[in-house]
Protein backbone atom coordinates (compact mmCIF):
# COMPACT_ATOMS: atom_id res chain seq x y z
CA UNK A 1 0.00 0.00 0.00
CA UNK A 2 1.15 2.95 -0.97
CA UNK A 3 2.35 6.61 1.38
CA UNK A 4 1.46 9.60 0.97
CA UNK A 5 2.26 12.41 3.37
CA UNK A 6 0.53 15.50 3.02
CA UNK A 7 2.45 19.14 3.18
CA UNK A 8 1.22 22.57 2.05
CA UNK A 9 -0.13 23.00 -1.90
CA UNK A 10 1.19 19.50 -2.35
CA UNK A 11 1.49 15.99 -1.56
CA UNK A 12 4.30 13.36 -1.58
CA UNK A 13 4.00 9.88 -2.78
CA UNK A 14 5.86 6.34 -1.82
CA UNK A 15 5.31 3.29 -3.95
CA UNK A 16 5.47 -0.50 -2.21
CA UNK A 17 7.33 -3.11 -4.03
CA UNK A 18 3.98 -4.67 -4.91
CA UNK A 19 2.10 -2.13 -6.70
CA UNK A 20 2.93 -0.22 -9.95
CA UNK A 21 1.48 3.44 -9.76
CA UNK A 22 0.85 5.28 -12.73
CA UNK A 23 0.68 9.04 -12.40
CA UNK A 24 -1.14 11.33 -14.77
CA UNK A 25 -0.57 15.03 -14.31
CA UNK A 26 -2.96 16.86 -16.93
CA UNK A 27 -4.04 13.68 -18.93
CA UNK A 28 -0.49 12.49 -19.74
CA UNK A 29 2.09 9.90 -17.53
CA UNK A 30 4.47 11.67 -15.46
CA UNK A 31 5.83 8.49 -13.61
CA UNK A 32 4.95 4.68 -13.83
CA UNK A 33 6.29 1.69 -12.11
CA UNK A 34 7.25 -0.12 -9.30
CA UNK A 35 8.16 1.57 -5.94
CA UNK A 36 7.96 5.12 -6.99
CA UNK A 37 8.65 8.35 -5.36
CA UNK A 38 7.88 11.97 -6.25
CA UNK A 39 5.60 14.83 -5.53
CA UNK A 40 2.51 15.76 -6.67
CA UNK A 41 -0.37 18.30 -6.66
CA UNK A 42 -3.93 16.80 -6.12
CA UNK A 43 -5.61 19.50 -8.03
CA UNK A 44 -3.68 18.17 -11.01
CA UNK A 45 -2.94 14.18 -10.74
CA UNK A 46 -4.22 11.23 -11.22
CA UNK A 47 -2.95 8.51 -9.38
CA UNK A 48 -3.41 4.62 -9.81
CA UNK A 49 -1.82 1.32 -8.06
CA UNK A 50 -2.41 -1.97 -9.68
CA UNK A 51 -1.18 -4.76 -8.00
CA UNK A 52 2.13 -7.01 -9.69
CA UNK A 53 1.83 -10.18 -6.94
CA UNK A 54 -0.26 -12.91 -8.37
CA UNK A 55 -3.79 -12.43 -6.87
CA UNK A 56 -6.09 -15.67 -6.09
CA UNK A 57 -9.67 -15.81 -6.90
CA UNK A 58 -12.13 -18.00 -5.05
CA UNK A 59 -15.08 -18.75 -7.65
CA UNK A 60 -18.49 -20.95 -5.95
CA UNK A 61 -21.14 -21.04 -8.60
CA UNK A 62 -24.14 -23.84 -9.38
CA UNK A 63 -24.48 -25.55 -12.40
CA UNK A 64 -26.90 -28.07 -13.59
CA UNK A 65 -25.86 -31.53 -15.78
CA UNK A 66 -27.57 -33.57 -18.51
CA UNK A 67 -30.48 -35.47 -16.14
CA UNK A 68 -30.88 -32.30 -14.71
CA UNK A 69 -29.06 -32.48 -11.54
CA UNK A 70 -27.87 -29.45 -9.55
CA UNK A 71 -24.12 -29.62 -9.10
CA UNK A 72 -21.89 -27.45 -6.98
CA UNK A 73 -18.53 -26.50 -8.87
CA UNK A 74 -15.90 -25.34 -6.10
CA UNK A 75 -13.03 -23.80 -7.97
CA UNK A 76 -10.20 -21.33 -7.84
CA UNK A 77 -8.33 -18.67 -10.00
CA UNK A 78 -4.72 -17.72 -10.71
CA UNK A 79 -4.35 -14.29 -12.06
CA UNK A 80 -1.88 -11.36 -12.25
CA UNK A 81 -1.85 -8.21 -13.96
CA UNK A 82 0.48 -8.56 -16.75
CA UNK A 83 0.07 -4.70 -18.39
CA UNK A 84 -0.36 -2.22 -15.26
CA UNK A 85 -0.89 0.48 -17.69
CA UNK A 86 -3.79 -0.98 -19.84
CA UNK A 87 -5.51 -2.52 -16.21
CA UNK A 88 -5.42 1.29 -14.80
CA UNK A 89 -6.84 2.51 -17.97
CA UNK A 90 -9.36 -0.29 -18.38
CA UNK A 91 -10.02 -1.31 -14.62
CA UNK A 92 -10.88 1.35 -11.45
CA UNK A 93 -7.47 1.32 -9.36
CA UNK A 94 -7.41 4.73 -8.42
CA UNK A 95 -5.61 5.83 -5.14
CA UNK A 96 -7.06 8.66 -2.64
CA UNK A 97 -4.72 11.50 -2.88
CA UNK A 98 -5.35 12.73 0.85
CA UNK A 99 -5.51 8.89 2.42
CA UNK A 100 -3.68 7.32 -0.03
CA UNK A 101 -6.26 4.39 -0.07
CA UNK A 102 -6.82 2.12 -3.13
CA UNK A 103 -10.43 1.84 -4.99
CA UNK A 104 -11.70 -1.65 -4.51
CA UNK A 105 -13.91 -1.19 -7.62
CA UNK A 106 -11.36 -2.59 -9.70
CA UNK A 107 -10.91 -6.04 -8.24
CA UNK A 108 -14.41 -6.29 -8.13
CA UNK A 109 -14.94 -5.75 -11.73
CA UNK A 110 -12.19 -8.57 -12.16
CA UNK A 111 -14.07 -10.63 -9.70
CA UNK A 112 -16.85 -10.24 -12.12
CA UNK A 113 -15.40 -10.65 -15.13
CA UNK A 114 -13.36 -13.82 -14.31
CA UNK A 115 -16.01 -15.63 -12.02
CA UNK A 116 -18.89 -15.08 -14.82
CA UNK A 117 -16.26 -16.51 -17.45
CA UNK A 118 -15.96 -19.27 -15.40
CA UNK A 119 -19.15 -20.00 -14.85
CA UNK A 120 -20.64 -19.92 -18.13
CA UNK A 121 -17.84 -22.41 -19.37
CA UNK A 122 -18.10 -24.75 -16.36
CA UNK A 123 -22.15 -24.88 -17.07
CA UNK A 124 -21.48 -25.67 -20.13
CA UNK A 125 -19.08 -28.20 -20.01
CA UNK A 126 -21.33 -29.98 -17.03
CA UNK A 127 -24.68 -29.41 -18.80
CA UNK A 128 -22.88 -32.01 -21.44
CA UNK A 129 -22.19 -34.73 -18.43
CA UNK A 130 -24.64 -36.95 -16.78
CA UNK A 131 -24.51 -36.66 -12.64
CA UNK A 132 -22.28 -40.22 -12.74
CA UNK A 133 -19.88 -38.64 -14.99
CA UNK A 134 -19.60 -35.07 -13.23
CA UNK A 135 -19.02 -36.63 -9.81
CA UNK A 136 -16.27 -39.27 -11.26
CA UNK A 137 -14.42 -37.25 -13.97
CA UNK A 138 -16.12 -33.81 -13.49
CA UNK A 139 -12.96 -32.49 -11.52
CA UNK A 140 -10.03 -32.79 -14.52
CA UNK A 141 -12.71 -32.10 -17.22
CA UNK A 142 -13.72 -28.91 -15.73
CA UNK A 143 -9.97 -27.76 -15.09
CA UNK A 144 -9.18 -28.07 -18.61
CA UNK A 145 -12.33 -26.35 -19.95
CA UNK A 146 -11.52 -23.19 -17.55
CA UNK A 147 -8.06 -23.41 -18.16
CA UNK A 148 -8.51 -23.18 -22.15
CA UNK A 149 -11.33 -20.57 -21.20
CA UNK A 150 -9.40 -18.67 -19.05
CA UNK A 151 -6.68 -18.84 -20.77
CA UNK A 152 -7.28 -17.67 -24.56
CA UNK A 153 -10.12 -15.07 -23.59
CA UNK A 154 -9.59 -12.07 -25.24
CA UNK A 155 -11.10 -9.94 -23.00
CA UNK A 156 -8.96 -11.20 -20.32
CA UNK A 157 -5.82 -10.26 -22.60
CA UNK A 158 -7.27 -6.85 -24.00
CA UNK A 159 -7.92 -5.79 -20.37
CA UNK A 160 -3.90 -6.99 -19.33
CA UNK A 161 -4.74 -10.08 -17.25
CA UNK A 162 -3.07 -13.27 -17.50
CA UNK A 163 -4.24 -16.06 -15.56
CA UNK A 164 -1.85 -18.05 -14.41
CA UNK A 165 -3.53 -21.58 -13.05
CA UNK A 166 -7.32 -22.90 -12.33
CA UNK A 167 -7.75 -25.03 -9.59
CA UNK A 168 -11.09 -27.20 -9.57
CA UNK A 169 -11.64 -28.49 -6.11
CA UNK A 170 -14.85 -30.30 -6.06
CA UNK A 171 -18.17 -30.93 -8.17
CA UNK A 172 -20.72 -31.79 -5.15
CA UNK A 173 -24.42 -32.87 -6.42
CA UNK A 174 -27.26 -31.88 -3.29
CA UNK A 175 -27.08 -33.22 -0.07
CA UNK A 176 -30.05 -35.49 -0.66
CA UNK A 177 -28.27 -36.71 -3.95
CA UNK A 178 -25.08 -36.87 -2.09
CA UNK A 179 -26.46 -38.93 0.72
CA UNK A 180 -28.23 -41.45 -1.30
CA UNK A 181 -25.64 -42.08 -3.34
CA UNK A 182 -23.38 -42.62 -0.37
CA UNK A 183 -25.69 -44.87 0.60
CA UNK A 184 -24.54 -47.98 -1.15
CA UNK A 185 -20.87 -46.93 -0.06
CA UNK A 186 -22.32 -46.55 3.36
CA UNK A 187 -24.48 -50.28 3.76
CA UNK A 188 -21.46 -51.79 2.25
CA UNK A 189 -19.02 -50.43 4.95
CA UNK A 190 -21.69 -51.31 7.65
CA UNK A 191 -22.18 -54.60 6.50
CA UNK A 192 -18.10 -55.32 5.92
CA UNK A 193 -18.56 -53.40 10.06
CA UNK A 194 -20.76 -56.07 10.86
CA UNK A 195 -19.55 -59.17 9.54
CA UNK A 196 -16.46 -57.89 11.30
CA UNK A 197 -18.39 -57.49 14.26
CA UNK A 198 -19.66 -60.85 14.03
CA UNK A 199 -16.58 -62.60 13.02
CA UNK A 200 -14.91 -61.01 16.24
CA UNK A 201 -17.92 -62.32 18.22
CA UNK A 202 -17.48 -66.09 16.95
CA UNK A 203 -13.86 -65.81 17.16
CA UNK A 204 -14.28 -64.24 20.94
CA UNK A 205 -17.39 -67.45 21.49
CA UNK A 206 -14.54 -69.63 20.11
CA UNK A 207 -12.03 -68.45 22.23
CA UNK A 208 -14.07 -68.91 25.45
CA UNK A 209 -14.86 -72.08 24.65
CA UNK A 210 -11.32 -72.93 24.01
CA UNK A 211 -10.68 -71.31 27.51
CA UNK A 212 -13.62 -73.27 29.19
CA UNK A 213 -12.67 -76.92 27.26
CA UNK A 214 -9.10 -76.21 28.68
CA UNK A 215 -10.23 -75.43 32.07
CA UNK A 216 -12.37 -78.34 32.08
CA UNK A 217 -8.99 -80.14 31.08
CA UNK A 218 -7.39 -79.19 33.75
CA UNK A 219 -10.20 -79.83 36.58
CA UNK A 220 -10.43 -83.34 35.13
CA UNK A 221 -6.42 -83.61 35.26
CA UNK A 222 -6.03 -82.40 38.24
CA UNK A 223 -9.01 -84.45 39.90
CA UNK A 224 -7.16 -87.41 38.44
CA UNK A 225 -4.04 -86.70 40.09
CA UNK A 226 -5.79 -85.57 42.92
CA UNK A 227 -7.45 -88.94 43.42
CA UNK A 228 -4.04 -90.78 42.59
CA UNK A 229 -2.34 -88.66 45.47
CA UNK A 230 -4.89 -89.48 47.83
CA UNK A 231 -4.66 -93.49 46.81
CA UNK A 232 -0.92 -93.26 47.39
CA UNK A 233 -1.32 -91.51 50.33
CA UNK A 234 -3.60 -94.44 50.95
CA UNK A 235 -0.95 -96.91 50.65
CA UNK A 236 1.84 -95.33 52.36
CA UNK A 237 -0.76 -94.81 55.52
CA UNK A 238 -1.25 -98.53 54.51
CA UNK A 239 1.89 -99.84 54.25
CA UNK A 240 3.43 -97.34 57.25
CA UNK A 241 0.92 -98.83 59.76
CA UNK A 242 2.08 -102.45 58.50
CA UNK A 243 5.34 -101.64 59.14
CA UNK A 244 5.08 -100.21 62.58
CA UNK A 245 2.71 -103.41 63.15
CA UNK A 246 5.92 -105.00 61.82
CA UNK A 247 7.95 -103.76 64.20
CA UNK A 248 5.48 -103.46 67.25
CA UNK A 249 5.54 -107.44 66.80
CA UNK A 250 9.02 -107.67 66.24
CA UNK A 251 9.83 -105.31 69.59
CA UNK A 252 6.52 -107.05 71.84
CA UNK A 253 8.60 -110.56 70.43
CA UNK A 254 11.75 -109.46 71.43
CA UNK A 255 10.54 -108.10 74.68
CA UNK A 256 8.83 -111.14 75.50
CA UNK A 257 11.74 -113.25 74.61
CA UNK A 258 14.29 -111.05 76.83
CA UNK A 259 11.35 -111.90 79.53
CA UNK A 260 11.77 -115.06 79.27
CA UNK A 261 15.35 -114.87 79.47
CA UNK A 262 15.56 -112.95 82.26
CA UNK A 263 12.35 -114.90 83.87
CA UNK A 264 14.61 -118.01 83.49
CA UNK A 265 17.97 -116.16 84.33
CA UNK A 266 16.26 -115.08 87.90
CA UNK A 267 14.84 -118.74 88.16
CA UNK A 268 17.97 -120.49 87.75
CA UNK A 269 19.37 -118.07 90.45
CA UNK A 270 16.87 -118.34 92.93
CA UNK A 271 17.22 -122.17 92.34
CA UNK A 272 21.14 -122.35 92.48
CA UNK A 273 20.84 -119.88 95.48
CA UNK A 274 18.30 -121.95 97.39
CA UNK A 275 19.94 -125.40 96.56
CA UNK A 276 22.86 -123.70 97.92
CA UNK A 277 21.07 -122.27 100.84
CA UNK A 278 19.56 -125.91 101.49
CA UNK A 279 23.10 -127.33 100.96
CA UNK A 280 24.16 -124.67 103.67
CA UNK A 281 21.63 -125.26 106.02
CA UNK A 282 21.90 -128.90 105.66
CA UNK A 283 25.38 -128.92 106.25
CA UNK A 284 24.95 -126.53 109.22
CA UNK A 285 21.88 -129.24 110.57
CA UNK A 286 24.15 -132.40 110.21
CA UNK A 287 26.87 -129.72 112.49
CA UNK A 288 23.84 -128.72 114.86
CA UNK A 289 23.32 -132.73 115.46
CA UNK A 290 26.81 -133.21 116.14
CA UNK A 291 27.21 -130.51 118.31
CA UNK A 292 26.30 -130.89 122.19
CA UNK A 293 23.20 -129.15 123.72
CA UNK A 294 26.31 -126.58 125.63
CA UNK A 295 27.69 -125.64 122.43
CA UNK A 296 23.98 -125.10 120.65
CA UNK A 297 23.26 -122.63 123.96
CA UNK A 298 26.19 -121.00 123.21
CA UNK A 299 25.61 -120.51 119.35
CA UNK A 300 22.14 -119.30 120.67
CA UNK A 301 23.28 -116.88 123.04
CA UNK A 302 26.15 -115.70 120.56
CA UNK A 303 22.66 -115.27 117.54
CA UNK A 304 21.03 -113.41 120.17
CA UNK A 305 23.65 -111.12 121.43
CA UNK A 306 23.93 -109.97 117.78
CA UNK A 307 20.74 -109.13 118.08
CA UNK A 308 20.77 -107.27 121.44
CA UNK A 309 20.73 -103.80 122.13
CA UNK A 310 24.39 -102.48 123.58
CA UNK A 311 24.68 -103.58 127.02
CA UNK A 312 27.09 -100.98 129.08
CA UNK A 313 26.83 -102.56 132.08
CA UNK A 314 25.53 -106.33 133.39
CA UNK A 315 24.84 -107.58 136.45
CA UNK A 316 24.97 -110.75 137.79
CA UNK A 317 23.17 -111.88 141.19
CA UNK A 318 24.46 -115.05 142.62
CA UNK A 319 20.72 -116.69 142.14
CA UNK A 320 20.93 -115.56 138.55
CA UNK A 321 24.83 -117.64 138.62
CA UNK A 322 23.50 -120.60 140.35
CA UNK A 323 20.82 -121.12 137.85
CA UNK A 324 22.98 -120.74 134.74
CA UNK A 325 26.06 -123.07 136.89
CA UNK A 326 23.93 -125.62 137.48
CA UNK A 327 22.26 -125.76 133.73
CA UNK A 328 25.46 -125.89 132.33
CA UNK A 329 26.00 -128.76 134.68
CA UNK A 330 23.48 -130.79 134.24
CA UNK A 331 24.25 -130.35 130.46
CA UNK A 332 27.84 -131.49 130.71
CA UNK A 333 26.57 -134.30 132.63
CA UNK A 334 24.13 -135.32 129.84
CA UNK A 335 26.71 -135.11 126.97
CA UNK A 336 29.21 -137.26 129.15
CA UNK A 337 32.79 -135.99 128.52
CA UNK A 338 35.18 -135.78 130.94
CA UNK A 339 35.66 -133.04 133.83
CA UNK A 340 38.57 -130.84 131.92
CA UNK A 341 36.90 -130.66 129.08
CA UNK A 342 33.48 -130.04 130.47
CA UNK A 343 35.21 -127.20 133.29
CA UNK A 344 37.20 -125.40 129.94
CA UNK A 345 34.19 -125.32 128.17
CA UNK A 346 32.15 -123.88 131.42
CA UNK A 347 34.92 -121.80 132.29
CA UNK A 348 34.59 -120.73 128.11
CA UNK A 349 30.80 -119.78 128.66
CA UNK A 350 31.66 -118.14 131.94
CA UNK A 351 33.96 -115.49 130.15
CA UNK A 352 31.42 -115.23 127.64
CA UNK A 353 29.00 -114.88 129.87
CA UNK A 354 30.91 -112.21 131.71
Amino acid sequence: MATIRTYPWTRHFLGSPTGHVVHLRRGRVAHEGVGQAFWFRPTTSVLSEVPVDDQELPVFFHAVTSDHQDVTVQAGVTYRFADPVTVSQRLDFAIDPGTGEVSTAGRDQVTSIVGRLAQSRATDALAAMPLADALTAGVPHVRDVLTEALTTDPRLAATGIVVIGVQVLAVRPEKDVERALQMPAREHVQAEADRATYERRALAVERERAIAENELASKIELATRRERLVAQEGANARREAEEKAAAALVDARATAERAQLATDAKAEQVRVVGAAEAAAEQARMEVYANAGQGTLLALALREAAGSLPDVQNLTITPDLLTGVLGTLARGMAGDGGPTGPQGGTGAATTGKAA
